[in-house]
């Protein structure tokens, strides 16, 4: 898969395993369906943050589940 390209099914796949990552409990937060795909080079960005820093604090994942929700539709 090559995530370089921004597809409807790219970013589902980066928003899920990102959810999966952080340990989302209330997935209604990670539905790919609320991310525009405009949003794709930022949301691919935190993911790759995300697999690149491994383990993360508390801290670190509310920071990065509070920029998710800020780049969320409204």
């Amino acid at each position: 898969m090559n995530l370089n390209e921004a597809t409807k099914e790219n970013l589902s796949f980066i928003i899920n395993d990102m959810a999966d990552h952080l340990q989302v409990v209330n997935r209604s937060i990670m539905d790919p369906e609320d991310y525009d795909l405009e949003k794709y080079d930022e949301l691919k960005s935190l993911h790759d943050l995300i697999k690149q820093k491994g383990r993360l604090s508390v801290s670190e994942t509310e920071a990065f589940v509070q920029e998710l929700a800020s780049n969320r539709r409204k």
